[in-house]
């Protein structure tokens, strides 16, 4: 079962990961700070919102659950 959560995304207080990410958060990829979070069967990857992307469509199959913040880049601040 895959669940993929946006800032739109209608989710039970259950559904919610634990945590929201923070800066202290690090892409896997490349270090700079993750915007998504990725559980698969094996774990969690982090990823930036750049390398989120790239990996999307590869990893969408096996992820357990895609919960992404990229969306706050773009928030009025």
């Amino acid at each position: 079962m895959s669940q993929i959560t946006t800032e739109n995304a209608a989710t039970s207080e259950l559904e919610r990961p634990a945590d929201e990410l923070t800066a202290y958060d690090r892409c896997d990829s490349c270090g700079a700070q993750a915007y998504i979070r990725v559980t698969i069967a094996a774990g969690e990857l982090l990823f930036c919102a750049h390398h989120g992307a790239k990996f999307k469509d590869k990893l969408a199959a096996t992820a357990v659950e895609w919960h992404d913040e990229s969306h706050r880049l773009t928030a009025a601040v």
